[in-house]
C-alpha cells in the first residue's frame, strides 16, 4: 500500500492521459505480484520494486516534459520565414539534444532554462509558443527582424521568465496587456525598444513589481505614463524616451527610490518637473529632453547627490538655476540648453569639479561668464552661445582644465580674446562670432596646433593676422571676417594644409594676395572688402578643390589669369569692385560648374565670348559698368539676363530683348569682302563647307528657340532647352501622350504622363498643367529660365514646353530608374551613401550658384528617382508649383509654422532622409511618426549602440567593417547637424558634400 501510494503521488507530474493510464496498470500487477511473494521476501521486494517504480516514473515525467519542449520550439522555428545565418538549422524533429540546438541552454535538470537568439538577423512572426516553454527563464529576440504582434495565448498562469527582450526588430501592434499583468510577477528585465509598438502603456503595469530594467523607448507609444508605474519600487532603469507620450510625469514618481537611470525624453510631455523628483537618492542619470515641459527647475534636485548627467535640454523650463543644482558635486555633463532659463549663471558652479561639458546654449542667461569656470579642472566643452551675456571672457578660462570646445558666440561679450584659452593644447573649436571683442588675435592662438575650427568674425578685432596663425596643421575652418584687421598677408609662409575654408572679409588688409595658403583642399576662399592690391596671382591655379573664390571690393588690377580656368569645381566667381583691365579669358566657358560670375565695375574691354553663353551650369551673370562692346551672346544665362547686370558698356543686344535694357545691334555687312576673298581662297568646296555648316548652326539655334506649330487644336508655342528632344519631339506626340492617359503621377495642378515619340520611339514624359488661372504670371517664362539653366546630371531635365491658349505642357526627358522609396530596403550601405552624394550634389547645384527659388521646397525619397546605376536623379517642381505638405516629416520647422523658408530648409529634408537611409525606418511608416523620426534618431545616436539602430538590411555586409561603422556613425551625425532646429545650426550644401564625400574621416560642423 506505501509503494501504491508513492506511485500515486508521481502521477500527478504525469500529463498524459495514456501515461497516467500505464502507471495504474502497472501499480495493480506490483500489488498482485507482492500479494504471491512470502513473508520472508517481503521487505527487500518491496524496496527494490519501489525504487524501479520511482525510476520509471521520472524517466517517463523526463520524457514527457522534453518531447513538449521540443514541439513549442519547433512550432516557433515554423513561424520564422527567414534564417540567413542559419542558426536554426540543427533545430530539427530528429534531433533529441535539446540542449545542443543554437541558442539553447538548460540547468541541470536538462530542461531548457534561455533561449538567446540575439542578432541572427531572423526574420518573421513571433510565435506565442516560445512564451509557453515551462522552464524558461530568459528569452532575448532582440537585434533581428522579427514583425507582427506579440501574442501569449496559452502562456503560463505564472510564467518563470525573468530577462525578456525583444528590442530592436519591427515588432507592432499594441503592448499586450497580460505581460503587464501579475502572471508575469517574476520579471526583472523587459527590454521592448526599438520597435514599432503603439497604442498606450497598460495601466496594470504596476503588477510588474520585481522589475529593475524597463525599456519601451523607441517605438510609438501615446497616451499618458500610468500612474501605477510608482508601485514598481525595485525599478532601477526606466527608459520611455522617443514615444508620443503625453501628459505630466507621474507627481509621486519619487516613490520609485531604486531608479538610478530615467530616460523620459523625445515625448510630448508636459506640466512642471515634478519635485518628487528629489527623493530619488539613488539617481545617476536624468534624461527629460525634447518635451513641452514647463516652469521652473526644481531646487529639490539639489538632492540627488549622486547625479553625474542631467539633460533637460529642449524644453520651455524658466527661470534661474536653482542654486542646490550647483551642488551636485558628481556631475559629469550638465545639459540644459534651448531652454527660456534666465538670470544670471551663478559662480556655485566652481562646486562642480568633476564636470567636463556644460551646455547653457540658447537661452536668455544674463551677466558675466562666472570666473569660477576658470577652476574645474576635468572641463572640456563649454558652449554658452545665443544667451544675452555681457562682460569679458575670464582671464584664465582654460588655463586650469582640458578645454577642447568653447563656444560663445551671438552674446554681448566685449574685452580682449584671453591667452590661457589653449593652455591646455587640446582647445579644437574655438566659436566667438557676433560678439564686440576688440584687440588683437593672441599670440597663444598661433601656437594652438590643436585647433581645427576658428571662428571670430563679426567682432572689432584690431592688429595684424598673427604670422604663426598661418602655419597651424589642423584648422580646416578659419572666418575672421567682419573685424578690422589690418597689415599685410603676403609677407609669410602659408602653410595650412587641413584648410578648407578661408574668410578675411570686411576688413582692412592690404598688400599683395599670396601666391598659396599652402592648402590643396581650399574649397571657399573670402578676401572681398580689403584693400589688397597688384594682380590675381598665377599660383590660384593650384586650388584644384576651389568652390568659391571672392575676391571683390579690393583695389586689384591686370588682367583676369587664364589659370583661374583651370580650377575646374570653381562655382561662384567673384572680381567685381576692381581695377582689372583685359578681356574676359575663353577659357571660362571651359569651366564645367560655373554658376554665378560677377565682374562689374572693372575696366574690362573687349567683346563678351561668345561661348561664354554656352555654360549650362551658369546662371547668374553681371558684368556691368566696365567698358565691353559688342553683342551680348543670345544664350545661356545672358538670355534673361537683368538690365542691371549689363548697364554701363557699350554693349547691344543681337535679338533686340527689351529685358536687357540694351539697343538692337546694328546689321553688319562687313564681312562681305572677307566672305568674297574666303570664296576665291577656298573654292567652291570650301564655301560649300561654310554654306552648310552655317545653315546646321542656324537650324541648331532654331531648334532651340521660341516657335509656332499649327495643327488641328490650333497654334502652339513651342520652345525646347535640349537639341536631341527639339529634332524627334512633335507636337503631335505630346498631344497623343496625353490622350492615351498613362498616368504616371499626379499634383494638385498637373498630370504626368507616359511620352513616346511617333518616328523613333523615344520616351519622355509630359506634365500637364492645370487651370491656368493658378498658374503664377511670370510662371511661363520662368520655365524658359528654369529648362535653360536647370542642368546637372542628379536633376531629371526639363527639355521642352508648349502651350496653345489655355492648354500648356511641359516635357521631361524620360523618368528612368525606380523611385527611392521602392528600392531603399534591399540596398547595401554603399549604393545607399552614392545615392545620398548624388542628393547632395543637386542641392548643392541649387544652392550655391547664388539662384535658390525653392524649387525642392520637400525634398523626400518620393522626388529621388535611381537608376541602374545606382545614379539618383532629383525630379524638380516647376518655378512656383511646389505645395507645402507642412504634416510631412520632411519638412523643416520653420517651414511647418510658415515662417522664412530658405535653402536652409530643404537641407533639413535631406537630414531626415539621410536618417531614413541610414536606418531603414520611414517616417510614414506609423501613422504621427513624423513628429519623431528626428527626435529618435537623437536618442539613438547618443544613447544607443550603433546595431541598434542601423538598417539590420545592412549587417552582415559591407557595414560590418569598422571602417564603414565609423562612416555610418559620421553620416548620422551629419543628419542630426541637418535637422538642428535652428536653420543657422545647419550646414550649407557644400558642406554636407563635402562631409559625404570625405571617407574615414571627422567632420565637425558649428
Amino acid at each position: 500500500m506505501e509503494m501504491g501510494k508513492a506511485c500515486r503521488l508521481g502521477i500527478r507530474g504525469i500529463k498524459s492521459k495514456a501515461d497516467r493510464k500505464l502507471i495504474f496498470c502497472q501499480e495493480n500487477k506490483l500489488q498482485e505480484d507482492m500479494a504471491k511473494e512470502t513473508p520472508t521476501t517481503t521487505f527487500s521486494s518491496k524496496s527494490l520494486i519501489f525504487i524501479m517504480c520511482l525510476c520509471f516514473l521520472f524517466m517517463l515525467n523526463f520524457h514527457s516534459s522534453h518531447g513538449e519542449e521540443h514541439e513549442l520550439l519547433l512550432s516557433f522555428k515554423a513561424s520564422i520565414h527567414n534564417d540567413p545565418l542559419h542558426t536554426l538549422s540543427n533545430w530539427v524533429s530528429s534531433s533529441a539534444t535539446l540542449c545542443k540546438w543554437h541558442g539553447i541552454t538548460c540547468d541541470n535538470s536538462s530542461h531548457i532554462n534561455a533561449v538567446v537568439l540575439s542578432g541572427k538577423n531572423i526574420s518573421g512572426e513571433v510565435s506565442s509558443t516560445i512564451f509557453q516553454l515551462p522552464h524558461v527563464t530568459s528569452l532575448d529576440l532582440s537585434n533581428n527582424q522579427l514583425v507582427g504582434e506579440i501574442s501569449l495565448i496559452n502562456a503560463p498562469s505564472l510564467s518563470p521568465l525573468r530577462y525578456l527582450n525583444l528590442s530592436n526588430n519591427n515588432l507592432t501592434g499594441s503592448l499586450p496587456q497580460s505581460l503587464f499583468s501579475a502572471s508575469f510577477f517574476n520579471l526583472e528585465t523587459l527590454d521592448l525598444s526599438n520597435n514599432m509598438f503603439s497604442g498606450k502603456i497598460p495601466d496594470q503595469i504596476g503588477f510588474l513589481s520585481s522589475l529593475r530594467y524597463l525599456d519601451l523607448g523607441g517605438n510609438v507609444l501615446v497616451g499618458k505614463i500610468p500612474n501605477s508605474i510608482i508601485n514598481m519600487t525595485t525599478l532601477q532603469y526606466l527608459t520611455l524616451a522617443s514615444n508620443q507620450l503625453v501628459g505630466e510625469i507621474p507627481a509621486e514618481i519619487g516613490l520609485m527610490k531604486s531608479l538610478e537611470w530615467i530616460y523620459l525624453g523625445y515625448n510630448n510631455l508636459s506640466g512642471e518637473i515634478p519635485s518628487s523628483i528629489g527623493e530619488l537618492f539613488s539617481l545617476n542619470h536624468l534624461d527629460l529632453v525634447y518635451n513641452n515641459l514647463t516652469g521652473k527647475i526644481p531646487e529639490s534636485l539639489g538632492n540627488l547627490t549622486g547625479l553625474q548627467y542631467l539633460f533637460l535640454y529642449q524644453n520651455k523650463l524658466t527661470g534661474q538655476i536653482p542654486p542646490s543644482i550647483f551642488e551636485l558635486r558628481k556631475l559629469i555633463s550638465l545639459d540644459l540648453s534651448d531652454n527660456s532659463l534666465s538670470g544670471e549663471i551663478s559662480e556655485l558652479v566652481v562646486n562642480l569639479q568633476r564636470l567636463e561639458i556644460l551646455h547653457l546654449f540658447s537661452n536668455n542667461f544674463t551677466g558675466k561668464i562666472p570666473k569660477a569656470l576658470s577652476s574645474l579642472p576635468r572641463l572640456q566643452v563649454l558652449q554658452l552661445w545665443s544667451n544675452r551675456l555681457t562682460g569679458e571672457i575670464p582671464e584664465e578660462l582654460g588655463k586650469h582644465s582640458n578645454l577642447t570646445v568653447l563656444d560663445l558666440s551671438s552674446n554681448n561679450l566685449t574685452g580682449n580674446i584671453p591667452n590661457s584659452l589653449c593652455a591646455s593644447g587640446n582647445l579644437y573649436k574655438l566659436i566667438l562670432f557676433s560678439n564686440s571683442f576688440k584687440g588683437k588675435i593672441p599670440n597663444s592662438l598661433s601656437s594652438c596646433r590643436s585647433l581645427g575650427r576658428v571662428r571670430l568674425q563679426n567682432n572689432k578685432l584690431s592688429g595684424e593676422l598673427p604670422p604663426e596663425m598661418a602655419k597651424l596643421p589642423q584648422i580646416y575652418f578659419l572666418d575672421i571676417s567682419g573685424n578690422e584687421l589690418s597689415g599685410r598677408i603676403d609677407d609669410r609662409e602659408w602653410n595650412m594644409p587641413a584648410l578648407q575654408m578661408l574668410s578675411l572679409a570686411n576688413n582692412n588688409f592690404s598688400g599683395k594676395l599670396p601666391d598659396s595658403f599652402g592648402s590643396n583642399k581650399l574649397e571657399d576662399l573670402d578676401v572681398s572688402q580689403n584693400q589688397f592690391s597688384g594682380y590675381i596671382p598665377i599660383g590660384f591655379k593650384t586650388l584644384s578643390e576651389l568652390v568659391q573664390l571672392k575676391l571683390s571690393n579690393n583695389n586689384l588690377f591686370g588682367n583676369i589669369p587664364e589659370e583661374l580656368c583651370e580650377c575646374k569645381k570653381l562655382v561662384v566667381l567673384d572680381l567685381s569692385q576692381n581695377q582689372l583691365t583685359g578681356q574676359i579669358p575663353v577659357n571660362l566657358a571651359g569651366m564645367p560648374v560655373l554658376g554665378m560670375l560677377d565682374l562689374s565695375e572693372n575696366e574690362l574691354s573687349g567683346e563678351i565670348p561668345k561661348n561664354l553663353g554656352s555654360v549650362e551650369s551658369l546662371v547668374q551673370v553681371n558684368i556691368s559698368h566696365n567698358r565691353f562692346h559688342g553683342s551680348l551672346p543670345s544664350t545661356g544665362a545672358f538670355l534673361a539676363i537683368n538690365a542691371s547686370a549689363v548697364t554701363g558698356n557699350s554693349l547691344c543686344d543681337r535679338d533686340g530683348d527689351v529685358s536687357s535694357g540694351l539697343p538692337p545691334c546694328k546689321s553688319d555687312q562687313s564681312p562681305t569682302w572677307l566672305f568674297v576673298l574666303l570664296c576665291f581662297l577656298l573654292g567652291l568646296v570650301a564655301f560649300a563647307a561654310a554654306a552648310v555648316l552655317v545653315v546646321y548652326v542656324k537650324r541648331r539655334r532654331s531648334n532651340l528657340e521660341m516657335r509656332r506649330v499649327e495643327n488641328e487644336d490650333g497654334t502652339w508655342e513651342m520652345q525646347f532647352f535640349d537639341s536631341k528632344a527639339s529634332k524627334v519631339i512633335s507636337i503631335d506626340d505630346v498631344l497623343s501622350s496625353v490622350k492615351e492617359g498613362k498616368v504616371i503621377s499626379k499634383g494638385r495642378n498637373w498630370v504626368s504622363y507616359e511620352g513616346k515619340c511617333m518616328r523613333n520611339d523615344m520616351q519622355f514624359m509630359v506634365k500637364e498643367m492645370g487651370d491656368p488661372n493658378s498658374l503664377p504670371l511670370s510662371f511661363w517664362d520662368d520655365m524658359v529660365k528654369f529648362g535653360k539653366l536647370i542642368r546637372h546630371p542628379n536633376i531629371v531635365k526639363l527639355v521642352g514646353i508648349c502651350r496653345c491658349g489655355k492648354r500648356g505642357y511641359l516635357v521631361y526627358e524620360n523618368e528612368e530608374g525606380n523611385n527611392l522609396t521602392q528600392i531603399l530596403n534591399g540596398l547595401s550601405w554603399q549604393r545607399r551613401r552614392k545615392i545620398a552624394v548624388g542628393i547632395a550634389k543637386a542641392l548643392k547645384f541649387l544652392h550655391c550658384n547664388g539662384s535658390w527659388i525653392g524649387l525642392v521646397n520637400e525634398v523626400s525619397p518620393e522626388i529621388v528617382l535611381v537608376d541602374g546605376k545606382g545614379v539618383p536623379r532629383l525630379k524638380l517642381n516647376p518655378p512656383g508649383m511646389a505645395c507645402l505638405d507642412v504634416k510631412s516629416p520632411y519638412i523643416a520647422p520653420e517651414a511647418r509654422m510658415r515662417k522664412d523658408v530658405t535653402e536652409k530648409s530643404e537641407i533639413y529634408g535631406l537630414g531626415v532622409m539621410l536618417i531614413e537611409l541610414l536606418t531603414g525606418r520611414s517616417p510614414m511608416d506609423t501613422e504621427g511618426m513624423q513628429n519623431s523620426i528626428v527626435e529618435w534618431a537623437r536618442y539613438c545616436y547618443s544613447d544607443c549602440h550603433l546595431d541598434t539602430w542601423i538598417d539590420p538590411v545592412m549587417k552582415g555586409g559591407d557595414a560590418n567593417a569598422v571602417g564603414y561603422q565609423n562612416d555610418i556613425v559620421e553620416m548620422m551625425n551629419l543628419a542630426l547637424h541637418c535637422t538642428a532646429t535652428d536653420p543657422t545650426a545647419r550646414p550649407c550644401a557644400r558642406d554636407v558634400l563635402k562631409a559625404l564625400e570625405t571617407v574615414h574621416s571627422t567632420n565637425t560642423f558649428c
